[in-house]
Order: structure tokens, then sequence, then C-alpha cells
């Protein structure tokens, strides 16, 4: 911890020094070319960098901070404000085909400075290139394109946090690539990596929770399972319809061997899911949506509460609605948002009973922005969520007011 925390210090203070000494034409900030063709694998790269003349290292990041008045069946904590994350992003093109990016994320709400991705890709071809490093699975569209400033809502998507792990990064290798021709776009991706680990069902939730495992820091170093975690996508895109992805995750997730003894069965982690999303044309409507379905082996001798199976997604609708030169800000834009979420963390039937679990939760967020440039955005939404316990009582009810601002910088 110590030795990160001194490395982005040095990076924060040299790039100051850097930017008060040296002229400042010489700071050039990349631009990103909308026209070009991409998929959500090119988030990591689609991001805002500022290079510094000829040095081969270029920086950029950003933040979330917000406010909320949030309140269950009638309880409410009052106000609070909350920093949530600032990101900082180092690059460099170490040589032709040779490039190296890092994700160093502050999250104050859990106290920690995490490194998130810092991988190096040697291009060896359009359809192979290869990957190593801190990775990011995957799994979905989120997990890899999560930046704050690129969503209209202050929350990142229940179903991809609380029940899958995002933000999810192992250290591994891997594959990818793509090819185009005209409006059509392929791309895929193949790593094998560290992963989980038994916290996934014995954890403080007490049920089958995924995100536990990102406690788990020993994971960059060591495998409970002494097996990799494999995760795999493809992704098809048209230009006039949109992109859909299809991805797995999986793998054995317990340590069943411990010096050339079997202590238990081999248990196993399957994740599948699907992410699409699309401009409908003339109203210039964005459409995003994601789902996710989690299959676990759990142990017999645990309870019904613990399930083996989930389920879970999120569906955002954004509408422009102005767009025009606003307070000095040429092209600002104001849109309406709405996000649909639905989680069921027990998907199955009581034994005894025959009778549904629910342990589930769906929540719906319409909410309103206003983004002065395209990498800067003021957000307020509203959230509406029920939630059932295992047995299916009366619902608690979630009401929050939201304000956030999110920028790259």
């Amino acid at each position: 911890m110590k030795k990160v925390i001194t490395t982005l210090t040095i990076i924060l203070v040299g790039y100051y020094i850097a930017e008060a000494q040296i002229d400042p034409k010489l700071l050039k900030r990349s631009i990103l070319d909308t026209a070009k063709q991409s998929l959500n694998m090119d988030a990591v790269y689609e991001r805002p960098f500022i290079a510094v003349g000829k040095l081969p290292v270029s920086l950029g990041g950003y933040m979330e901070a917000n406010w909320q008045h949030s309140g269950t069946d009638g309880v409410s904590e009052g106000h609070q404000f909350q920093f949530r994350r600032m990101t900082l992003f180092v690059a460099s093109t170490i040589s032709k085909r040779i490039k190296f990016l890092s994700e160093i994320e502050f999250e104050p709400a859990e106290k920690e400075i995490a490194i998130e991705f810092a991988a190096l890709d040697l291009e060896l071809h359009p359809l192979l290139n290869l990957r190593g490093g801190m990775i990011m699975n995957p799994i979905g569209a989120f997990n890899q394109n999560h930046d704050g400033p690129k969503w209209e809502f202050t929350d990142r998507p229940i179903a991809m946090t609380q029940m899958l792990p995002a933000t999810w990064s192992n250290a591994g290798f891997g594959i990818y690539g793509k090819h185009y021709n005209t409006n059509w776009m392929f791309g895929y991706e193949i790593y094998s990596s560290s992963g989980f680990d038994n916290s996934i069902i014995a954890n403080k939730e007490n049920k089958t929770f995924l995100p536990a495992a990102k406690e788990n820091a020993e994971r960059f170093e060591e495998m409970a399972s002494g097996q990799p975690l494999l995760t795999g996508k493809i992704a098809v895109r048209h230009n006039k319809i949109g992109e859909i992805g299809l991805s797995y995750m999986g793998g054995i997730y317990n340590k069943w061997l411990d010096d050339g003894i079997v202590i238990d069965d081999k248990r196993r982690l399957n994740v599948f899911a699907i992410d699409f999303n699309t401009t409908l044309p003339k109203l210039n409507t964005f459409i995003t949506a994601e789902w996710a379905w989690i299959n676990v082996g759990v142990p017999p001798t645990y309870s019904q509460q613990f399930g083996n199976k989930q389920q879970g997604g999120y569906a955002d609708i954004v509408q422009p609605i102005l767009k025009r030169n606003i307070l000095g800000w040429q092209n600002a834009t104001i849109n309406l948002a709405c996000r649909f979420e639905y989680v069921d963390w027990n998907v199955g039937k009581f034994k005894e009973t025959d009778g549904n679990i629910a342990d589930e939760l769906w929540s719906i967020m319409p909410g309103i922005s206003f983004r002065p440039r395209p990498q800067t955005v003021l957000r307020a939404n509203y959230r509406i969520q029920s939630q059932k316990d295992l047995l299916g009582n009366p619902p608690s009810r979630t009401a929050a007011i939201q304000f956030g601002v999110s920028t790259y910088f």
C-alpha cells in the first residue's frame, strides 16, 4: 500500500511540476476520433490523455462526487456528501506496436488505493494481440467500460457491482483481436487469470456473493484452486444497428487440494452474460443493456439461503432533449435518462414447500443530466427501489434523491 501511495504521489507531483515548467504548447491532449469504429473492449484505451512534448508517457483520469438524501421504509440518515472515487491513467507507447496502460483508483468509500488495470499489449496482427499483467476480465460490458463520466447516473448498476464483482481485475494473460469491414466489426478476447475463492459463499453477507472475492488481495499472487479462471468474449457491431456481446467466465473457485492431498470436491463457478447497445436514428436515443446468469457449486451442507443460481441486469435509456450553446459552452447537451434494474440473488424454490425463494430487488431511476462538454457531466437522479428478503416478506422500499458530478481530466 505504501509503495502504491508513494508512486501515485510522485506521478502527480511530477505532472504538476512539468505543467508549471514546460511550455503549454507542448501539452497536447489526445482527441478521441468519434468516427473511428470501436467496441466496448476498446474502453481501456478510449480515454482522454495529456502528452508532454515527445515524452513517451501520457496522463489522464477522472473523478466522481455526489450528494444524496435517501430513506428506507421512512428511515433516513439525512443528507450525505460522498467523494466516490478518483482514478489516474498512465499510458505509454513503448515502441511501435508495444503499449502499456495502467489505471490507479482511489476510492474513499472503501478507504483503498488499488491498481485496477496495468497491462502490456503486444500488437502482432489486428486479429492477434497479446496482453499480460493485471487485466479486467471482459464479463459483460460494464466491467471494462465503467468510467463515471460516461454514465448519466451517480450509482453504478446494482447487478454488475453487487451480483457480479465489477470492477473485477485479476493477474493474467490472454489474446484479443478485431476485424472490420465497412459497417461491420468483430472482436474477441480470451484470458486466463487468477480469480475467485471460497469467500463467495463464506462471507459476511451470508449468501452467495461474488464481490466478496475482491477483498482477497492474495489473488494477484496465488489462486485458491490452483486452476486458472477462463474469461472469453465475442462481440459484433454494425454501425447502423448497434453492438451485441456474448461473454463467459468460469473455473474452479475453492481450495480442493492441499500439499497434494484432496481435501474437498472441486466446486465450479460459471457466469454467462449478454450486452447490447445502440443509438436510434433521428432521435439519437442511446440504449444500453446487460444481463448475466451465475451458477455456483454450493456444498450440500450449506442452507438454501446460499443460492446456486443468480441472475440480473439493467437497461439504460438516454434521450438528448437539447444540444446548443449554453452559458458559453458550445454544443452543451441536456439529457433525460432512465435506468431499470433487477437482481435475483437466489433463483429457485424451497425444497420443503416448493415456494419461491425471493431475495430479489428491482429499481427504477429516472434522471436528467447536463453535459457542458462530452467529458464532463452533472447529473440528478431519483431512485425508487423495492427489495424482498429470502422468505418473500413485504418488501422494503427505498427512495433516494441524488446529485453528482463526474469529469475526465
